[in-house]
């Protein structure tokens, strides 16, 4: 078994942790969520959430990996060997978003390239869809396409190299350079909508409260999930970048440094995005709400028309796009280590094999993804595993450690013992009885909505193939690979870590 105190320093840890929060869905979700449910108002539940369940799950997920020193799977099978398949369900979750989220990356690294000159034209929506993307309908893949198919290679050769040279040469130098670039761009792109006519309108809007939501359930419901997606919780990540810290580390203090960080630059997001909107709405002389989109659809066919219209177009589109490069760069080299860490130590094979195996298997996967069909494939695969992979694998973890296997407060010791900052039983109360309730009101609501409705009006048997099949299957395949038993030297390096704890 490989030593596990791999990270350099601290800063490395926070800078890797950072980088898996931060990610594409922090620059697009937030502003259009804080917007849609009420303004400036909805900053008192985001707040809320943040302290009661962000941080709260992200010291539990710390704690875990630190721990138990290992992988999802395995500390969750030294936690009880019946919630090994907790650890596997988030680990295939995790393997299905690194199929598709190259994807978006490769899209930024062209949209980079199409910044110089406005190659988009005077129709960026026509352009995406039709010139570059050549959409075909839902459940037809079509051919590949060239455009997406060449950065698609581009952006796993940089995956593979990162993940190759290890946790302190690899991931931890990474995210050194990704996040203080990725900050640094996007400072000069907020700076330059700020200046730009229309950006004090669009921060209005943005800004503006509107008490009358604060009342509101489904308002405070979507600020938990907020907090709950934008943290990387219940995706397998912090758990097993935790289980390479050294054995006396902060936790807690780690925790709050990553939460309001993480926050902080979803704030920025949020700035930047309605600036540059309220400017979109000024040129085309209609009010901010008019031009409001989130998803992929802000990234690629709002703001490519914002960019057309501000000066120096050319520097600051490709400026926004490497920013979304780095971003989903980042995220994905965090996204990926989850299951090459699972794979080395379940199946007791070298790390460049694990790599191999894994790493191979989600860019075969991608290749799907990079067809005439991609869009319609992605939105769908996106949707499900979120609500029905994410959360619910998250609400079934806090579950199954706070009511069934009863550790918290053992976690709760554990996080004491090395951290300044102490947890008292507002992190109990916060993980065993907020967190749950507010979960499971999350996924009452999104079940309601599917019932009423089909998501983004496909086909019916197009969303049960590839949204319920792909969310149901990663749970399946997490209980599979339960079924093989740990080699016997991830048995006796347990046993002596086990041992040196209970010194």
């Amino acid at each position: 078994m490989e030593n596990r105190s791999q990270w350099g320093t601290r800063i490395g840890f926070l800078m890797a942790a950072m980088g898996s929060a931060i990610g594409l869905g922090n620059i697009w979700r937030f502003p259009a969520t804080a917007y849609e449910n009420g303004g400036g108002a909805f900053f008192l539940p985001y707040l809320f959430a943040l302290l009661t369940a962000g941080i709260p799950l992200l010291i539990m997920e710390y704690t875990i990996g630190h721990k138990f020193r290992g992988s999802a799977p395995r500390s969750y099978s030294k936690m009880s060997k019946g919630l090994e398949w907790i650890g596997w369900w988030q680990v295939a979750v995790s393997f299905v978003i690194s199929a598709y989220y190259p994807i978006i990356i490769a899209w930024a690294i062209m949209y980079a390239y199409f910044s110089i000159g406005q190659q988009w034209g005077d129709d960026p929506t026509a352009f995406f869809v039709g010139d570059y993307l050549q959409l075909a309908d839902p459940g037809v893949f079509g051919s590949l396409v060239p455009s997406v198919l060449f950065p698609l290679i581009a952006v796993w050769a940089i995956v593979f190299f990162v993940l190759g040279r290890g946790i302190k040469k690899g991931i931890e130098v990474a995210n050194r350079i990704f996040i203080p670039a990725l900050i640094v761009l996007f400072l000069i792109i907020v700076v330059r909508a700020l200046t730009l006519p229309g950006a004090l309108d669009g921060l209005d809007a943005f800004f503006k409260p509107d008490w009358s939501r604060i009342l509101d359930g489904q308002v405070w419901v979507a600020a938990y999930g907020q907090i709950f997606f934008s943290l990387s919780i219940a995706f397998a990540i912090m758990i097993t970048y935790a289980s390479y810290l050294p054995k006396k580390s902060d936790i807690t203090n780690n925790a709050f440094i990553t939460g309001f960080a993480n926050s902080s630059f979803e704030l920025l997001a949020g700035i930047g995005v309605f600036a540059a909107l309220g400017f979109m709405a000024f040129q085309s002389g209609v009010q901010v709400d008019e031009v409001v989109e989130s998803g992929v659809g802000l990234a690629f066919m709002v703001f490519p028309e914002i960019i057309s219209q501000m000066p120096a177009s050319g520097f600051f589109g490709a400026l926004f796009f490497l920013s979304l490069v780095l971003a989903g760069l980042s995220s994905l080299i965090s996204i990926s280590e989850t299951y090459v860490a699972a794979l080395q130590e379940k199946f007791n094979i070298s790390r460049g094999k694990s790599i191999l195996i894994g790493g191979g298997l989600a860019a075969v996967a991608s290749l799907f993804f990079a067809t005439q069909g991609g869009l319609n494939l992605l939105d769908t695969v996106d949707h499900f595993i979120n609500n029905y992979g994410v959360a619910l694998a998250g609400l079934f973890e806090v579950v199954a450690v706070a009511w069934f296997v009863r550790s918290l407060r053992e976690f709760q010791n554990h996080a004491d013992g090395i951290s300044d900052i102490k947890l008292g039983s507002w992190w109990r109360l916060c993980i065993g009885v907020i967190t749950p309730i507010v979960l499971g009101l999350m996924m009452l609501q999104n079940l309601k909505a599917e019932i009423t409705s089909f998501y983004g009006e496909y086909p019916v048997e197009f969303l049960f193939n590839y949204g319920w099949v792909v969310a149901i299957g990663a749970m399946f395949a997490g209980a599979l690979l339960t079924l093989k038993k740990w080699p016997k030297q991830a048995e006796e390096a347990s046993k002596s870590e086990d041992q040196e704890v209970a010194k």
